[in-house]
């Protein structure tokens, strides 16, 4: 395919969303209360908002750029670990991630990224059968 917008926009709204969801909905009282315990302010602010859907359509870049070099399951592996693992790993070091919520991170990331490098691969396939319509 030779026009890369639209899978990578539709994985990163997906990843975007997804994110939105899990830490602004589901966990944003475990996050508050996390950094409470630990002397620190967790803070929601616009610029938060804009960097997430940065990173998320980054994530997006990288998922489409590993999927024309790797199989589909090596993608989804190499996705998570470049972007989860070691966002994780950089957190623990600070001392500002909370274990726990990784119980539920974990599987819940790398649903997100395989459903993205679903959206990539549908879009990219979609363009290649309908070439006028996508």
């Amino acid at each position: 395919m030779k026009n890369s917008f639209l899978p990578i926009f539709f994985a990163g709204i997906w990843i975007a969303f997804s994110e939105f969801i899990r830490n602004e909905l589901i966990f944003k009282g475990f996050w508050i209360n996390h950094y409470k315990a630990i002397g620190l302010t967790f803070k929601t602010t616009p610029i938060n908002g804009v960097l997430w859907i940065v990173w998320s359509f980054f994530l997006a870049f990288l998922i489409y750029e590993l999927l024309k070099k790797f199989s589909f399951a090596r993608t989804i592996f190499l996705s998570w670990l470049s972007s989860f693992f070691m966002m994780w790993l950089t957190t623990y070091n600070l001392q500002v991630l909370p274990l726990k919520l990784l119980i539920f991170a974990v599987p819940l990331s790398l649903i997100e990224i395989l459903i993205a490098g679903f959206i990539i691969k549908r879009v990219i396939n979609l363009a290649e059968k309908f070439p006028g319509l996508v």
